[in-house]
């Protein structure tokens, strides 16, 4: 005799069982199964200073803080806040080349009475050295050097503007997602700059996040290399290559969605040039369009999922004691304009003592936040080890994330010397320092909710 007819000649018993279940296992409410999804809204905001602010470009001393002649493309915000019941969490990129101690905290202060705290926010700059200058937001900046950079209030207070407005515009826009990560290598785009280095990290990897009816809304791309093509002659705002990577993600997959970079472990990280010849700025376009084109080759295999973890974790790291290297005088002390009287008040007062790093977990994608840039030796062992401990497949070092305080470099490396080592403030234990504390942020994911 079939189950069902057994079921049909025992009615009374039927009945009690499905009145027991309902009892026992009741439905899960409506209100319980919205808080447990995911849910994500994106915002791109222009952030190109208008020209009558005379806002200077940042990354080589020899441009002397002059301003910008004009705009070869806008530099921008881009903000995806993620939330899942109570919790909120906010990825910020910004086509700029750091941010100082500090900077950051006039952004939650914008946003505090929304419910934001520090910890609940990641800023990543893609490091571009044709967009304003990092020092002249720092307000402990008041030494008057050119070469450093002039803090700039104005510039300031529109930029900390500009980065909570991505993030309000952002959380306005909720809808349900799913998310997938993949990382592929890519060898031949990157390499060491650093005389007697081949290490570099091939790492390309892609999230992809798509709203619960399949409508591209948001993608993630993390490629490690520093957006140098241009040089201190020029002097137009511009994205660099990761700008052009964006636009070509952008018009590739539509027009809805928003392509956010951040690098990684670029501290000896530079981009393999494309052979043809032509300008600087031809060779950044063409450089941006074809990692777009290798980027939107991996999203366009990625099935996003339902995601199962959704985790963030702040770890504060104690940093060592101040200590400029023996080479400093000769590199970049003679980039900046300084001396060995100048230097140690200047770093007590622009360096912090203690810095935080951020870990978010997405799915099967963990980026650790770096505050500073690391070396590439350094950022790949991070990664490793980070994969060992999480579990995740897909591990992205968040370059600069937050705030700049120095090259984080190997011991061997700091001992050795060079353009890197010499703007590493910390001795030779900071690489040390850096990835323990930033591994124990890894390590913390494990301890949210």
């Amino acid at each position: 005799m079939k189950l069902n007819d057994r079921f049909q000649k025992l009615p009374g018993l039927a009945a009690f069982l499905v009145l027991l279940c309902g009892l026992v296992c009741p439905p899960v409410p409506a209100q319980a199964a919205e808080a447990a999804t995911l849910r994500a809204g994106v915002a791109r905001v222009n952030l190109t200073p208008p020209m009558e602010m005379k806002a200077a470009l940042g990354g080589y001393g020899a441009r002397m803080s002059k301003p910008a002649v004009g705009v070869h493309d806008a530099v921008w915000v881009k903000g995806l806040v993620l939330a899942q019941g109570g919790r909120k969490f906010a990825l910020v990129t910004a086509d700029v080349l750091a941010f100082p101690p500090q900077f950051k905290a006039a952004v939650i202060e914008r946003l505090s009475a929304e419910g934001w705290g520090a910890d609940q926010i990641m800023l990543l700059p893609s490091h571009t050295h044709t967009s304003f200058d990092m020092m002249a937001l720092h307000p402990g900046n008041q030494f008057g050097v050119p070469q450093i950079g002039l803090f700039h209030k104005e510039l300031f207070d529109h930029t900390a503007e500009k980065l909570a407005t991505a993030v309000r515009l952002a959380g306005q826009r909720l809808t349900p997602v799913m998310a997938g990560s993949t990382t592929v290598s890519v060898p031949d785009r990157n390499r060491n700059r650093r005389k007697g280095l081949t290490s570099h990290d091939t790492d390309l990897t892609v999230t992809r996040v798509d709203t619960r009816e399949g409508r591209p809304l948001a993608v993630l791309v993390n490629w490690t290399a520093h957006p140098t093509f241009m040089t201190a002659e020029d002097m137009l705002f511009s994205g660099d290559w990761p700008g052009h990577l964006q636009r070509s993600m952008e018009a590739l997959i539509g027009p809805d969605v928003v392509a956010l970079y951040y690098n990684g472990a670029e501290g000896d990280q530079s981009p393999t040039p494309p052979a043809e010849a032509g300008s600087r700025w031809e060779r950044a376009e063409r450089y941006g369009r074809e990692m777009g084109i290798q980027a939107w080759r991996v999203w366009d295999k990625i099935e996003p999922s339902e995601v199962k973890e959704f985790a963030y974790y702040t770890e504060t790291i104690r940093l060592p004691k101040i200590a400029w290297h023996p080479d400093f005088m000769g590199t970049g002390g003679a980039e900046y304009g300084l001396n060995e009287t100048m230097i140690g008040g200047l770093l007590k007062a622009l360096q912090p003592t203690q810095t935080r790093s951020t870990a978010f977990r997405l799915g099967d994608l963990v980026i650790l936040g770096v505050p500073g840039e690391m070396a590439a030796e350094l950022g790949m062992e991070l990664k490793q080890r980070a994969r060992e401990s999480t579990g995740a497949r897909n591990v992205a070092i968040g370059g600069l994330a937050d705030e700049w305080v120095s090259y984080i470099l190997p011991a061997e490396e700091w001992r050795r010397g060079g353009y890197e080592a010499s703007v590493s403030f910390y001795g030779e234990t900071l690489g040390s320092t850096m990835v323990e504390g930033v591994l124990r942020a890894a390590n913390g994911l494990g301890k949210t909710d």
